[in-house]
């Protein structure tokens, strides 16, 4: 491959996951940056906090695709055989990693972002879709029980490189269980205030089930 498409690709990785859904949405629909509301952060579960369920969802979905389309470069460049089938998951993976920085530094917005952990799940959904459905699950499950996203996020990041290096889904591929402990590792990073309020049993709560707030 040569070294212009793969600059291409990268920097195409990068502004993909710098699209600040969130800050783009809730001002352009609402008026409402939600930077200045909720938590400050700029990602899908302060919008789901502060503009509501429709509102979050529809950002959340925005950055899952971000992480799946940026993570599916790879794939393209394998389709016009630019790289080779042994090289086709580093690809993702790299791809996938940036789309994420991008999310975490966008760009758009002064390089503050959201944690990453939607353009993750599209990023896993690209690369492995059996393993990410269970780690959807497992998210899903812990946010009924707790009602924390935070300790959600944690725990299905967690599930992935655990489930990789047992060999739940087939034999172990090294490089994906290397990627999943880093990601875990930048998940706990990115949510030391959550895990330090968690600790403290102050963390914000998430009621599913509770009716969303009319917004104007």
């Amino acid at each position: 491959m040569s070294v212009a498409l793969l600059i291409v690709a990268i920097v195409a990785a990068y502004l993909l996951g710098s699209i600040p859904s969130s800050v783009w949405y809730g001002i352009g629909y609402f008026g409402i940056d939600v930077r200045k509301h909720g938590s400050g952060n700029a990602g899908a579960t302060n919008t789901f906090r502060v503009l509501g369920k429709r509102a979050g969802t529809v950002v959340m979905l925005i950055d899952v695709l971000k992480g799946w389309t940026a993570t599916c470069l790879a794939s393209m460049l394998f389709y016009m055989n630019e790289i080779g089938e042994t090289e086709l998951l580093m690809y993702k993976i790299i791809f996938g990693i940036i789309a994420i920085i991008g999310h975490i530094f966008p760009i758009f917005v002064n390089f503050k972002g959201g944690k990453g952990i939607a353009t993750l799940l599209g990023m896993v959904l690209a690369i492995h879709p059996e393993l990410a459905s269970v780690c959807i699950t497992i998210f899903i499950l812990t946010l009924i029980a707790s009602q924390y996203v935070s300790l959600s996020s944690i725990l299905a990041t967690l599930a992935f490189p655990v489930l990789s290096w047992t060999g739940a889904f087939g034999h172990p591929e090294p490089l994906l269980v290397v990627f999943g402990f880093t990601m875990f590792i930048l998940v706990v990073f990115t949510h030391q205030k959550n895990i330090v309020r968690l600790l403290n049993g102050n963390e914000n709560r998430v009621n599913i089930f509770a009716r969303s707030k009319a917004r104007s």
